[in-house]
Formats: structure tokens, C-alpha cells, sequence
């Protein structure tokens, strides 16, 4: 094969790459906008009425919290304490033991002096065996309920929550989280804003708690992360909370609610069959179930989004834990829309079928494979000596300097719409983070999509992977 056909093969190469990144380029400025829009638009919405009034009002509806619990034995008495001091009244917190070979029960039994109770399951709901449920006898900890049950999987504990509850509905978060006293006024306040579309979920924005001051379950003072790899994760969950989220939430065609903080219509859910057990990808499997049974249906309905800062997680600090949670949401991701294929540019679905789908099937799952292909092809084209680098130079700065600019909005939009780091060399650091993210931090991303890719297409068993986790820093 001659230089001649090299050439042509390279200029087909480098104009779909230069329309894949042109379209990228829309795609996110139009992002920007939106999700400009809609902070502006919450903002003003907000400003003013009494959130303390939804909680003393008495048709206040009623939410179960489900806490699936492995092997927490460490912080799960805290972690409950936190849940129990939330500013609601008419809630309930469900933990379900899935399993746990430590003393996790152990410690809920003994902290929270709980007795077994006698309660009908359903025994059609598909779930692993319920051992026991558990109350306290004392009567400050009344909202606290324990299910104790056989290993399934995060998925399978959430199921058993969901079945158990009698709520209208049901908060599915992380036990880990910690959430802000005022996150349920919030999240009932979006679920009764609307008068003619049904609410059936509300997501929010995930924030990093790491190296942030914990004193009894409470955030006491806000820090920047320590460690690189956490700083690396606050700005791009800046960029995806804030930005991305809010822009999909902008023309109701949010498909993914984090699994660390998700308020669902129960009854919807149990519709629907619960979470997926069959994918670890299950906070966004459901919502396009949900979604797809809404349309099915043809029942007006919305998804709404909350950008107050009303949920705190850990995120890795390890390299290989990063690696494993980032290869596990690519297999999620895969999953997913592998069982929603019929989606795929689909006008029944509107525009989760024209513009959502499209744009997770293209972006989060096709651009990480491209890339990965791109940096190879770059170096075969170095070796023959046929790479145009007039070409390469202008676009790889180009893309590198949009990137970076738009983490520069991120930061900045953060700052004006919520300020939670104010002292100026937390942000300097944050901007020296966006600087060299694309070349330190991205390509640790894309190897780990790729990976999560290469195991999903070839078959290769994976489950969850190791998710050890330090623990918030205390006062």
C-alpha cells in the first residue's frame, strides 16, 4: 500500500474527527446555555416562600429513605444519626442490611436497641430472603426501620426497601451520604411544584465531601480535597452537576439520576418492577424505564433536578478504586442502553429518543472509544510519517482550550451560584486543576471507560469492584 492510499484513508480519518468535534462543540456551548438558563431560572423560582412550612404542614406527603448497608460496621451507627436528624416529619428511614459479613447489624441493634417484629412480605416481589425486620423500642428512633436480608447486590436491597415501604415515595441513596438537614423540604417542594405533568423522580447534585469537617453527622466546614485525584473529581462533578444535569433538567430529558442521592414516585417503581438486578448501572436504568413506561403510557410526567448542594459522598482517592468505579459505569452505561435500544432515534420517545439517547449512545459511550483509537492511529501515523501536523496542532489545541475554558465556566458559575470555597487559593488550585485535568486526570477516564467496554462486549465477569472508603474527617 503506496503513501497515496495512506493519505486518502488519514483525510477520511481527519474529517470525521474534525465533524465529531464540531458537533461536540455545539453540543456543549448549547449545554452551557441551557444549564445558564436554568440556574438563573431556579434561582429566581426560589427566592422566596418558607420551606420550614412544607414540614409542618399536615398533608405533607409521606418518603421512605432506603439505606442499602454492606459491611458498614465503621460508620453505620453515624450515618444513621445523620439520616434521623433530617428537618422532615412524616419520614421514615429504612437500612437495608444486605448481607454484611461484619458486625453491621450487630451495631444498629445494640446502638438503636432494636427487636425483631413481624411484618407480611409479599411473596411474589423478586427479592433475596428477608431474615428479619427490626424497630426500636425506644421511642426517639421510631423512624428508624432495619431489614435484615441474604446478599443480593445494591439493587436487589433497594427492591426489598421498596416493597417494604408504605410511603408515597422513596428516596434510594447511599448510606455513606450525608445529606443536608433541609434535603427533603427540597426534594417535596420539587416533587408538588408542578400542577400539570406528575413528578416521578427528582435527582440533585452530588457534592465531594473529602477532607470537608464531620461532627455527628453534620457538615461542619467546607474544604477543598487534599488529595489530586479528589480535587480532579470535585471539578468534573462540577461541570457534569452543574452544568450537564442542569441542562438536560432544562428541556426535561434527563436520563441518569445519581445513585447516591434519588427521590422516585413509589408507585411508578413498583410499575415498572423495581431496579434492574441483572446491571450495575442501576440509578440509570431505572430512569429510563420509567421514563419509557410514562411515554408508553402517554401520561404526562417530568423529571426534575434540585442544584442545591443537599448531598456529601466521599469520592476514590485510590487510583485503582477510581479505575474500578469508572469501568464499572461504562459496563452500567453499555447495559443500558443495550436494553433501551429500540430508543435509539425513535420519535415516539420524543425528545429522550431524538436528542437524549442520541447523545449518551455518541458521547458517553462512542468518544472514549474514539479517542482511545485516535491516540493510537496518532502514533501509526507518526511511525509512517504520513500525519498531517498542521492539522493535528490546530485541533488538539483547539479542543484542548475549549475543554479547559469550559471548566473555567463551571467554576466560576459555582462560585456566583453557590460559593461553597471562598478562600482564593482553594479556587487558584481548582483552576490549576482544569489547566492540566485534560492531560492527567481524562485520559485515566477514557482508559477506564475503555476497560469497562472491553469486559462488557467480550464477556468478562466483573461486579462492583472495591469500593473501601477512608471516612469524612472529623471536628
Amino acid at each position: 500500500m503506496d503513501n497515496g492510499i495512506f493519505e486518502v484513508i488519514l483525510e477520511y480519518i481527519n474529517i470525521v474527527f474534525l465533524l465529531f468535534t464540531i458537533v461536540l462543540f455545539v453540543l456543549f456551548t448549547i449545554m452551557v446555555y441551557l444549564s445558564t438558563r436554568n440556574s438563573i431560572h431556579y434561582r429566581n423560582k426560589n427566592s422566596f416562600g418558607d420551606l420550614s412550612k412544607i414540614m409542618a404542614s399536615p398533608l405533607a406527603p409521606s418518603i421512605t429513605i432506603i439505606a442499602p448497608a454492606y459491611n458498614e460496621e465503621a460508620t453505620i451507627v453515624e450515618n444513621i444519626r445523620s439520616l434521623l436528624s433530617l428537618q422532615y416529619v412524616n419520614y421514615e428511614v429504612m437500612v437495608v442490611n444486605d448481607g454484611s459479613k461484619d458486625d453491621t447489624l450487630k451495631k444498629m441493634i445494640d446502638s438503636y436497641d432494636l427487636e425483631k417484629i413481624e411484618q407480611e412480605i409479599d411473596p411474589n416481589w423478586k427479592s433475596k430472603p428477608i431474615r428479619g425486620i427490626y424497630k426500636s423500642k425506644q421511642l426517639s428512633f421510631s423512624k428508624l426501620t432495619v431489614i435484615d436480608k441474604e446478599n443480593g447486590g445494591k439493587s436487589d436491597a433497594l427492591n426489598t426497601g421498596v416493597q417494604l415501604s408504605d410511603n408515597k415515595y422513596v428516596g434510594c441513596i447511599d448510606v455513606d451520604c450525608l445529606l443536608m438537614p433541609d434535603a427533603l423540604l427540597h426534594v417535596v417542594k420539587s416533587f408538588y411544584q408542578r400542577t400539570q405533568k406528575r413528578v416521578i423522580a427528582v435527582g440533585g447534585v452530588i457534592r465531594v465531601a473529602n477532607s470537608c469537617k464531620i461532627s455527628g453527622g453534620m457538615l461542619e466546614e467546607i474544604r477543598l480535597p487534599t488529595n489530586w485525584l479528589a480535587r480532579f473529581q470535585l471539578l468534573e462533578y462540577t461541570r457534569s452537576f452543574i452544568l450537564g444535569r442542569m441542562a438536560w433538567g432544562r428541556i426535561d430529558s434527563l436520563l441518569i439520576i445519581s445513585g447516591a442521592f434519588g427521590f422516585f414516585d413509589r408507585e411508578i417503581v413498583m410499575a415498572v418492577g423495581g431496579y434492574d438486578t441483572n446491571t450495575v448501572g442501576e440509578d440509570m436504568e431505572i430512569v429510563f424505564k420509567m421514563r419509557k413506561y410514562m411515554h408508553d403510557e402517554n401520561l404526562p410526567y417530568t423529571v426534575e433536578y434540585i442544584p442545591d448542594p443537599l448531598c456529601w459522598t466521599e469520592v476514590p482517592e485510590d487510583l485503582k478504586i477510581l479505575v474500578n468505579q469508572r469501568d464499572r459505569w461504562a459496563r452500567g452505561n453499555l447495559e443500558t442502553l443495550q436494553k433501551h435500544k429500540d430508543m435509539f432515534f425513535n420519535p415516539k420517545y420524543g425528545k429522550l429518543g431524538l436528542i437524549s439517547y442520541p447523545y449518551w449512545f455518541f458521547y458517553e459511550w462512542l468518544a472514549p472509544l474514539l479517542e482511545f483509537v485516535g491516540f493510537f492511529s496518532i502514533i501509526v501515523f507518526i511511525y509512517l510519517g504520513i500525519i498531517n501536523w498542521d492539522f493535528f496542532i490546530a485541533i488538539t489545541t483547539t479542543i484542548y482550550m475549549f475543554s479547559v475554558m469550559i471548566s473555567f465556566y463551571a467554576i466560576l458559575w459555582d462560585v456566583y451560584s453557590y460559593n461553597q470555597y471562598t478562600k482564593t487559593k482553594d479556587l487558584l488550585t481548582l483552576v490549576f486543576c482544569a489547566i492540566i485535568e485534560p492531560l492527567v486526570f481524562h485520559p485515566i477516564v477514557v482508559f477506564s471507560a475503555v476497560r469497562g467496554n472491553y469486559k462488557k462486549l467480550f464477556r468478562i465477569k466483573s461486579g462492583w469492584g472495591s469500593q473501601v472508603r477512608k471516612g469524612f474527617a472529623k471536628v
